[in-house]
Formats: structure tokens, C-alpha cells, sequence
């Protein structure tokens, strides 16, 4: 019997009506309206394509958006000018550099120059310390989403066999972290496997969960799980490209023979994609909450 589908899509729907209710409320009991702004370095389609997807879904929900484009020429020290203007400007609560960065611009320098309590990627060490510990932060948005899917399933991650695969610092080494915590949607068994794990198969059948970011197509076949398991497939692949001229994509998991050996699985696209966005903006709202000191 083929997997249950684990419709990202349906999922993100549900919290984005959250969210545009508890924006609602912001302005109404409170008088506040979230804020983000989003800057894109250069004319890269796929980060045009992920910021405007990004300002879009902001204003959908009612939170007051502006993105800022600068030519890829631009000075690193302009751009961290731009970052302490938005860092102190009382409109934004949320600020999101995309990436990938032009060559001649230090991404860690940028991501580091970002104020902590506007961070909703995430990315500032002082948010993963904390996320570390187990603390009170803004989560990167992919691994927060992979949290929401799971917990909003129903599947139990208590005890059971986790096996991750890519060891990135946007995806695989804070879901891992986060799946053996002691919170919802952790408390798990975690295995991390990456390239130079030996026999990954033998890690991958003895999942009970497993989630793959390794940008590889197709690199999970069937005979690589084991029947019953709960597959999040993060990865997006470009595989060429459809008769109506759009990109053809593909998982890191073998979706159509997988599914027949899985309990659940994420497609792709609809799977884990639309909740990393979903994700900045319950980030950007926990922000705006903060900065207003709303509990």
C-alpha cells in the first residue's frame, strides 16, 4: 500500500491562517505590525524567484514588507551599512540577507552583523547557541518546518531511530540537534550521515525516520529503507525540464518507488518547501512579539 502524502502545502496553509489571525490581532489589541525586510545582492532567478515568493506570502498575511536589490558590485561594507540602518529602524523586526552572497562579500561577517533579536533565519551564532541549549530563539526556518510537519502528522519521534542525511548548517546539523532534545518532535535516537559515511544504507534502513538533505537526486532508493518508515525529503533538484518549459525537479529520495515501502512521505515540490517560508513568517511575527515585549 503506497505512503501517506505529507502535503507541505496543506500544512503551510493551516499555520499561514495563524499567523494572518494573530497579525490581525497584533494590530488590533496592540497597534503593532510585523516587519521584515528581505535584500537580494545581485540578479540570481533563483534567489529573485525565493524573495519574491518571500515578500509575497509577507503581505498575504498582513505583515509590512520591503525588499531592497543591490547590484552584485556592491561594496561588502555597504551592505553591512544597510544591515545596522534596518537594525535600529522600530518598523522592521525581521531581517533576511538571501543567499548565496557575491563572492567578494563575507557571508559570515554579513550574517553575524544582523541583530540577534531581528535574526528570523536563524543564522546568528547567538541564535544556534541558543538553539543548542535548548533555549528560547528564532529556529532556521527548513529545520523548524521539518518540526511542524512531523508534529503535525502525528508522528511520534519519541525513541524512535532518526537517520539524517547532509550535514549542512542550515539543515542537517540543527535537525539534528533539535530532534534529540527534550521537546515536542524530539526526543530521539539521532544518526547523522554525510559523504564520507561508510555503508550508508546500513544507517538508512534503520530508520524509523529519515530525513534527507543531501541535494543529490534520487539518491535514496527503496532497497535503502527499511517498510514503515517516515520520509522528509528535503532536497530540490533541477532534472531538466518539462513540455511546458519549467524546471523538472526531483527529490533526494526516489519518490515513486519509496512510497511503496513508506508509511509517509514528503513530494517535491509541495513537501518541506512551503514550510520553510511559512516558517520566516511565524519567525518575523515571534520577533515582533518580542521587540514589543507581548507575551
Amino acid at each position: 500500500m503506497s505512503a501517506q502524502i505529507i502535503s507541505g502545502t496543506e500544512i503551510a496553509k493551516t499555520i499561514r491562517e495563524e499567523l494572518t489571525r494573530e497579525v490581525a490581532e497584533l494590530k488590533d489589541l496592540h497597534g503593532v505590525v510585523p516587519g521584515l525586510v528581505t535584500i537580494l545582492v545581485g540578479e540570481d532567478p533563483a534567489s529573485q524567484s525565493y524573495v519574491a515568493a518571500k515578500n509575497k506570502t509577507a503581505k498575504n498575511l498582513g505583515i509590512h514588507s520591503e525588499q531592497v536589490t543591490l547590484p552584485a558590485e556592491t561594496a561588502e561594507q555597504d551592505l553591512l551599512d544597510l544591515i545596522h540602518k534596518y537594525n535600529s529602524d522600530p518598523k522592521i523586526n525581521g531581517i533576511l540577507v538571501q543567499l548565496p552572497l557575491p563572492r567578494h562579500i563575507d557571508e559570515a561577517k554579513i550574517l553575524f552583523a544582523i541583530d540577534p533579536e531581528k535574526d528570523v533565519d536563524g543564522f546568528h551564532p547567538v541564535n544556534v547557541g541558543k538553539m543548542v541549549l535548548g533555549e528560547q530563539c528564532f529556529l532556521p526556518c527548513t529545520p523548524h518546518g521539518i518540526l511542524e510537519l512531523l508534529q503535525r502528522t502525528g508522528v511520534e519521534t519519541s525513541g524512535a531511530e532518526v537517520v539524517i542525511v547532509g550535514r549542512s548548517n542550515i539543515v542537517g546539523k540543527p535537525i539534528a540537534n533539535l530532534m534529540l532534545q527534550k521537546r515536542d518532535s524530539g526526543n530521539a535516537t539521532v544518526t547523522l550521515c554525510h559523504t564520507r559515511t561508510k555503508d550508508m544504507a546500513f544507517h538508512t534502513r534503520r530508520a524509523d525516520i529519515l530525513i534527507v538533505a543531501a541535494g543529490v537526486a534520487n539518491m535514496i532508493t527503496a532497497d535503502m529503507v527499511k517498510a514503515g518508515v517516515v520520509v522528509i525529503d528535503v532536497g530540490v533538484n533541477r532534472i531538466g525540464v518539462t513540455d511546458a518549459g519549467k524546471a523538472k525537479l526531483a527529490g533526494d529520495v526516489a519518490f515513486d518507488e519509496v512510497k511503496e515501502i513508506a508509511a509517509a512521505i514528503t513530494p517535491v515540490p509541495g513537501g518541506v518547501g512551503p514550510m520553510t517560508i511559512t516558517m520566516l513568517m511565524k519567525n518575523t511575527v515571534q520577533a515582533a512579539k518580542q521587540q514589543a515585549n507581548i507575551a
